[in-house]
């Protein structure tokens, strides 16, 4: 028996997600809910270093199973190209984010 996990708690807009609106090349924006995390790196080399962040959204596999690099994702009012896809293999995706 196949085992189908619901995420519908941990993806739940009344505590830690929000609403993406994510459109897949070619067809129409739908409603992804997930957690959006924009972590703040600052990275030393040598006497200088440099910040940086790197925007990703953690959501269900099956909310986004066609998704690909430059697909396009909206969170929070802003606009975001996906670069990378990394499902975890568990249920779950890590979308990889770069702001237009």
């Amino acid at each position: 028996m196949a085992f189908t996990e619901d995420f519908t708690e941990f993806f739940n807009t009344d505590d830690f997600a929000v609403t993406a609106s994510y459109t897949e090349t070619g067809q129409s924006a739908v409603n992804v809910d997930g957690i959006f995390d924009d972590e703040y790196l600052l990275e030393e080399g040598g006497s200088v270093g440099f910040a940086s962040s790197t925007p990703v959204f953690h959501c269900a596999t099956s909310s986004v199973s066609a998704a690909a690099p430059n697909d396009l994702i909206t969170i929070n009012g802003t606009n975001y190209t996906i670069v990378n896809v990394r499902p975890d293999g568990s249920g779950t995706t890590i979308l990889i984010l770069t702001e237009v």
